[in-house]
């Protein structure tokens, strides 16, 4: 009885190793794409950018607003846009 009881907890431990290593070596999840192009408005221009987790902030000057886009970093879909004005 021991003999199966030990079997069956190496098997177990053996198939959860098995596991953490195809995640550790196959990445896990989707890859972003090879070549992607973002399009800003016309005249835009990119004052700075940075990465958040998953997530890539452009922060967007155009004509004297500015504008901070919020993108997957995975699939570059846009997530979020916030402008910011000055009061007249």
């Amino acid at each position: 009885m021991m003999l199966i009881a030990g079997l069956t907890t190496a098997l177990g431990i053996g198939a959860l190793l098995i596991a953490i290593g195809y995640q550790v070596f196959h990445g896990g999840g989707e890859t972003a794409p090879g070549e992607v192009t973002i399009v800003l408005p016309k005249g835009a221009r990119i004052v700075s950018s940075g990465v958040s987790g998953d997530r890539l902030l452009l922060t967007l000057d155009m004509g004297g607003v500015t504008e901070i886009r919020t993108y997957d970093a995975r699939s570059f879909k846009p997530i979020a846009r916030v402008k910011f004005a000055s009061e007249p």
